[in-house]
């Protein structure tokens, strides 16, 4: 059980990847706290993972609110005692061409995808700088991040953004033994994604690999950066695509 005695926020984790890595984690025995906007899918998806044996809390509440992320922090230290691995996987996507795209959209992508995660990195490392344990930090990336995609370009700067962020802060956190990362999923099949009209078949289409990820394929990357068999790797982006950004064709 490689992550027993560790514990992790995990934002954005009612359904989707960020459950799967959720799950994933506390089967390998990680403490959960998890995280969603919606009180009703984290409440669910917490409730799943303790009824297949997992520690697990849910705490819902709005992952770009600074105030809420310092509670997030110190609800998790409160139940589980200390804080190891904190995952900013929450985030949104609002298309729209760039010449048309409206100041509130703006707003509120860069809201949770950059203030949200840059905040949760900020409490989550002081937390393992004060307990002197060290600790892993994962931020949730996007192959938009690494290649252009019509109607996301609010989006892809958020993401692009991410994985600087990453970079920038092994100079800091280093000396602390906190490693930091960003994982980029290509297309996946999530219960979002599921609604969208020929998703999975269009990108099999234009997938090196011929199919979209699967949460499982984000969720195995998840695991790995932010286990002990990565302790040496920081300030990287692993891309997880199937092959996708080495051709890169348009969907559209």
């Amino acid at each position: 059980m490689p992550f027993n005695d560790q514990v992790a926020i995990i934002t954005g984790a009612g359904q989707g990847i960020g459950f799967e890595i959720a799950k994933q984690l506390s089967l390998k025995g990680a403490s959960i706290a998890l995280n969603d906007l919606d009180e009703t899918l984290a409440a669910d998806a917490a409730k799943r993972i303790s009824m297949s044996g997992g520690r697990c809390i849910a705490v819902p509440g709005d992952a770009a609110d600074i105030e809420f992320i310092s509670e997030l922090v110190r609800k998790t230290v409160s139940a589980f005692g200390s804080l190891t691995i904190a995952i900013a996987n929450a985030g949104i996507t609002l298309f729209a061409p760039f010449l048309e795209y409206s100041a509130d959209a703006f707003t509120k992508v860069m809201n949770l995808n950059l203030r949200g995660s840059f905040f949760l990195t900020q409490y989550a490392a002081q937390q393992m700088i004060g307990q002197g344990t060290g600790g892993s930090i994962l931020l949730m990336s996007s192959v938009t991040g690494h290649q252009a995609h019509k109607n996301l370009a609010a989006y892809g700067m958020t993401k692009a953004g991410l994985e600087m962020l990453a970079k920038t802060l092994v100079v800091e956190l280093s000396e602390h033994q906190i490693n930091i990362n960003a994982i980029a999923p290509g297309a996946t099949i999530t219960e979002r994604t599921l609604n969208e009209k020929d998703y999975e078949t269009t990108w099999s289409k234009i997938t090196p690999m011929q199919r979209p990820a699967w949460v499982e394929d984000i969720a195995n990357a998840a695991l790995f950066l932010v286990s002990p068999l990565s302790r040496h790797i920081t300030g990287q982006s692993l891309i997880v695509d199937g092959g996708w950004t080495s051709v890169s064709p348009s969907p559209y």
